[in-house]
């Protein structure tokens, strides 16, 4: 419940609100927040403590603004992991891919625009369209959660929005967007107008790759298409794959022209020395942060594997194909019911997006293993 008094001028559109955020209980197995489950190498380690050592005298006079080494780094990152030739100006960096979308929204939203989402997806975008006073608009996914490409692109050309949101891999679905599809969504919205805008602005895709690390090998991202769309920005984040969810990075790459226009709204100062320092340390150990992605991967083939072999009320489970770090299965009756079982043993999952699905993230292989042998418990006595 809110402690908020009635006396205080809150926002309107904010009375009865409450702060977004999964629980965080102390429980012996949490699979909740989609994190890497396995702690930074010593070696890690050691050189962010170095790094921010070393900036630790210097804490006095405040930090590059414009974080101009870990674009660098950045760039660097993105050309061997995705090929894609980015200059550090077509890179941003922020307290998180949370703060990064925020700044999206801030950039080209606001009062008398729209920005099309296509749901089931992540749960914060409404949160950041009520922030800045942006109208959210929705096309609804297939059955399948796939993109329902026809629907998409009638609600492009409708709403004229200022952004158009898509996640890939999706959350809470784990469902993969084909690269075919988003050309057709950027060609698509370089023919249509935005409404309350300027008659030459276009439309932006924003592309969610919060998890793309955990794609599948071979499976082009979408930063490699950023030199050939101008209206393509590409979100990212260091918390997932590369086990640094406590520092709080996330990145955008785009053109010049969006990252400038991002610049405008950020805070002065946004990302602290330590922060940048922290960063730059992992950034020059990428092996080593990203070891444990292929282990992640099988971890998540044996699960919905074993998924797909479980039933419940004589009916098999149904497990959706993902492309991240997390499955979300189901069908259950009363979802709430299987998540308080399971909480209550000890297993902290997610009862989130569609009705009746639950959502849990690969953990370690002890984690996994009381994971099953609860939910298998659970499914019997409920």
């Amino acid at each position: 419940m809110s402690a908020i008094p009635a006396d205080l001028p809150l926002r309107t559109d904010l009375v009865g609100e409450e702060p977004y955020g999964a629980p965080q209980l102390d429980v012996p197995v949490c699979l909740n927040v989609n994190e890497n489950p396995y702690p930074l190498d010593p070696e890690v380690v050691e050189a962010i403590c170095r790094r921010v050592g070393e900036e630790a005298p210097g804490l006095n006079r405040y930090p590059d603004r414009e974080h101009e080494g870990l674009r660098k780094a950045l760039a660097a990152y993105l050309k061997e992991e995705s090929q894609a030739a980015l200059e550090p100006e077509q890179v941003w960096a922020a307290n998180g891919s949370n703060e990064i979308m925020l700044q999206l929204f801030q950039a080209f939203g606001g009062p008398g625009r729209t920005v099309l989402g296509c749901d089931p997806t992540y749960s914060m975008y409404p949160e950041y369209a009520r922030d800045t006073f942006t109208d959210w608009e929705l096309a609804h996914r297939l059955p399948d959660f796939s993109l329902d490409m026809e629907t998409t692109i009638e609600r492009i050309k409708a709403l004229g929005p200022a952004m158009v949101l898509v996640t890939s891999p999706n959350n809470p679905t784990g469902t993969p967007l084909p690269m075919e599809e988003l050309t057709r969504l950027l060609e698509v919205c370089s023919q249509v107008h935005v409404s309350g805008a300027d008659q030459s602005a276009r439309p932006i895709v924003v592309v969610d790759e919060a998890y793309i690390e955990f794609r599948d090998p071979g499976t082009p991202s979408a930063v490699s298409l950023i030199g050939r769309y101008d209206h393509l920005a590409v979100s990212r984040t260091m918390s997932k794959a590369f086990a640094f969810a406590g520092a709080r990075v996330g990145y955008l790459a785009a053109s010049r022209g969006i990252i400038d226009a991002v610049r405008i709204v950020r805070m002065p100062y946004h990302l602290s020395a330590l922060t940048q320092a922290a960063a730059l340390a992992a950034l020059e150990h990428t092996d080593l942060q990203l070891a444990r992605v292929d282990k992640l991967r099988e971890t998540r083939r044996k699960t919905a594997e074993w998924l797909s072999e479980q039933e419940y009320h004589g009916q098999p489970l149904t497990v959706v194909p993902s492309a991240s770090n997390f499955i979300l299965f189901g069908i259950f009756p009363d979802r709430d019911a299987i998540f308080e079982a399971m909480k209550e043993a000890g297993v902290l999952i997610r009862a989130v997006g569609p009705e009746g699905y639950l959502r849990v993230c690969m953990g370690t292989d002890a984690e996994m293993e009381r994971f099953r042998g609860t939910l298998v418990d659970v499914l019997k006595r409920l």
